[in-house]
């Protein structure tokens, strides 16, 4: 995934998680907001209470995959933040797949 598709600033984790459009299940919280950019963008984040440095990156990247096989499914200008919860952190790639997948189509029937 190319550098600009990704939401790295705080700044920009704070605007978007204030404006509190969320979806969630018990694996995730998907928080979006509009963009004005041609693409969607994404943010991950994983909290140090569910694991150390090396468990954290592993579920990031993990994620990161599903998101780039996913992208279609996404819809374009929008910025999101993807947060793993702690039930998601007991789960392997495919039922992480399966968790983010249901939850983004939810999100795409709401729009």
């Amino acid at each position: 995934m190319k550098k600009k598709y990704i939401v790295k600033h705080q700044y920009d984790f704070d605007r978007i998680i204030k404006k509190r459009k969320r979806k969630q299940n018990s694996s995730f919280v998907i928080y979006s907001e509009n963009n004005n950019l041609p693409y969607a963008r994404y943010g991950i984040s994983v909290g140090k209470k569910l694991g150390n440095a090396v468990f954290r990156n592993r579920k990031k990247r993990q994620i990161r995959s599903i998101i780039d096989n996913l992208e279609k499914s996404y819809l374009k200008n929008q910025d999101y933040i993807i947060i793993l919860r702690e039930k998601g952190k007991y789960l392997d790639y495919q039922q992480l797949k399966k968790e983010l997948q249901s939850l983004i189509i939810k999100g795409k029937d709401q729009a």
